[in-house]
Formats: C-alpha cells, structure tokens, sequence
C-alpha cells in the first residue's frame, strides 16, 4: 500500500483524481490537505465511503502545520494540485497567488525532500507558455512565457519544481493541461457559469470578440493522464496533456445553449480581459508515445455528461451562487 498526499484535493481536479483513485486504485490511501478556500467543498468527498483516506485543514504555505502532516504519516507520493487558479482573481490580488502557487509549492519541495518521498508531482498548466498564434502547438519544449499574475505564478512553481530535481536529486514530475471542464468544476470558470447562468436565466459574460481559443479536456481523463504520469513518467520531465478539442469561446456558449434549449440573448459581450491569451493548444504527443495516453471523451460527449451532472446537481451549485461567487462576478464587472 502506497501512500499519497493530495494538496487541494476539495477543489475541482483534485477531486475528481481522488475520486478516480478510491474507484480505481485500492492499492494507494489518500492523505487530502486543503485550506478549504472560496472554491474547495467539504462536501465534493464523502469521507464514509474512502478506505485510509485522511483529511487535513490546512494552507500548504504554511510550513509548521504542514510539517506535522509529514511528520504523522509515511508518505510515499505527492501531488500537488493546492493552487489559486482563476487569472480574473490574480489581476484583482496576485499576492495570495505568490503565497499559495509559489511559497506553498516551495514547502511542499523542501518537506518532501527532507523526508525523502518517492515522487513529487505537480500539477501545472498550458498558460505558463503564453500565447499561441492561428497555428503550432505547445510542446514541453515551448519557453515559458506567462502573460499573467496567476500563470506567472505557476510558471515560478514550475521553475522551482525542476530546481529542486538538478540540485539535489528530487524524484520530481510535472504535467501541464489544456482547459479542464467537467463535474465539480467552480461556477467561475466559462462552462459552469454558462450551464448555471443559461438554466438561470442570466445573462452569460463573453470576453472581448468572444474568439480566443482553447483546447479542452474533460477532468476524468486529465486524472487518468495524471495517474499515468505519477506511475510510469520519467524523473525531471514535463508532460504536456491535451484533449485534442479546441473551440472559441462564442462556440462552446453557442453549442451549450442549443443544448439547453435556450436563446443566444442571454450572451452578453464585455470589455475584454488584460492580457488575455489569444489561443492555446498541445501537443501531447510525448505522454501519448511513452505512456499510451490519449483522451477517451470528445467534447460533445464530455459536455452531454458535465450538463447532466449539473442539471441532477442543483443543490451543489445552488448553494456556492447564493454566495461568495455571485457578489465577486459583480464587483468583478463593476471594475471593467
């Protein structure tokens, strides 16, 4: 039996991966740490149901709390998905960015280091190499080049992560994704809120001409090529993963609201975003050649079961607009 220490694992992807495991994996117990914040929900885990799971309240970038948690178990794995992610948010205060994706990520080396874990994963993303033009790809190879305060603070995490692998030895992995969508996923992110807002009837905020593109991937196959990376990928590499689905953004809105039967009306355009990337896109060739991985799910299908689970999923979202999300997304517009 395997040990593994989930950082962030009430948020969105962490989830989802935990839940993969406990489904897919008895031979790994979990250790979840989270700090609990805006986006992570106590309720996304049902303790009752996970064999050895442990769950600890705490911020990774707080290195006491999080030494006892290595100092009370033996740990085997880490992965890191503990982030503030939204690019909004880290243009209103990139400070809680710094503190979390970069000094958390940098307790989390120094610890695991200090207790000679087995591997180290982090969790990163396709926006620390910027952004594409009409063509091309990012592969592993593509330089960072962050256009924001938040990929800004994922590349440094990034950085430090492979610092900790050519200075001292550090058994480190890092996987980088395309735009994950699916169950659990917070309503500020573009799929969930144009779910929530059409079935609402509100209106749906589309940035600048609405054509910035993104390749996108449902979460339960992002967490299988994750699984695949902490197992089988090689030490000191980065591994992009890719849903080979890329759309602009007007036709994912359009596409979700035929799906739901509702009226394009409900799009309403806004001043475009600072420093708004342009397009993404992966190559993902290399986990595909070393690792056999490729996404199972295309984006029609995958969208068919995020708005199933959302529609069957009323009380879950219900209860996160009722609050802190739905007084950020004002002040948000007031200042645009």
């Amino acid at each position: 039996m395997k040990t593994c220490l989930v950082t962030g694992g009430l948020g969105f992807i962490g989830t989802n991966f935990i839940k993969y495991i406990a489904a897919n994996r008895k031979d790994i117990a979990i250790i979840n740490v989270d700090s609990v914040t805006y986006a992570a929900n106590p309720c996304n885990i049902d303790e009752k149901t996970m064999t050895g799971y442990k769950f600890y309240k705490l911020d990774i970038a707080n290195n006491d709390e999080l030494g006892n948690v290595f100092n009370e178990n033996n740990i085997d794995y880490v992965v890191n998905f503990a982030a503030e992610s939204h690019v909004d948010r880290s243009i209103m205060n990139p400070a809680i960015f710094v503190r979390t994706n970069i000094e958390g990520t940098l307790n989390l080396l120094k610890l695991s280091l200090e207790h000679k874990i087995e591997k180290f994963l982090q969790i990163s993303t396709d926006e620390v190499y910027g952004s594409l033009g009409k063509d091309g790809l990012f592969t592993e190879m593509t330089p960072l080049s962050p256009r924001s305060p938040y990929s800004a603070s994922k590349a440094s995490a990034d950085m430090l992560v492979m610092s900790f692998f050519h200075t001292y030895g550090m058994p480190v992995l890092t996987t980088r994704c395309s735009n994950n969508y699916g169950q659990y996923q917070f309503p500020e992110k573009l799929i969930p809120l144009t779910i929530i807002n059409a079935l609402t009837g509100k209106e749906i905020p589309l940035y600048g001409d609405g054509k910035n593109i993104r390749d996108w991937i449902y979460v339960d196959d992002h967490v299988r090529g994750v699984l695949d990376v902490l197992e089988k990928g090689r030490f000191g590499e980065v591994y992009n993963i890719g849903g080979r689905s890329e759309m602009q953004n007007i036709d994912i809105i359009t596409l979700i609201l035929k799906k739901l039967n509702k009226p394009l009306s409900l799009i309403k355009y806004v001043k475009d975003r600072a420093g708004h990337d342009r397009r993404y896109a992966m190559d993902f060739s290399k986990i595909t050649k070393e690792l056999r991985f490729n996404p199972q799910l295309n984006l029609n299908d995958g969208l068919d079961l995020t708005i199933s689970w959302y529609l069957k999923n009323e009380d879950w979202w219900k209860k996160i607009i009722s609050g802190d999300y739905r007084h950020y997304y004002k002040t948000m517009y007031e200042m645009r």
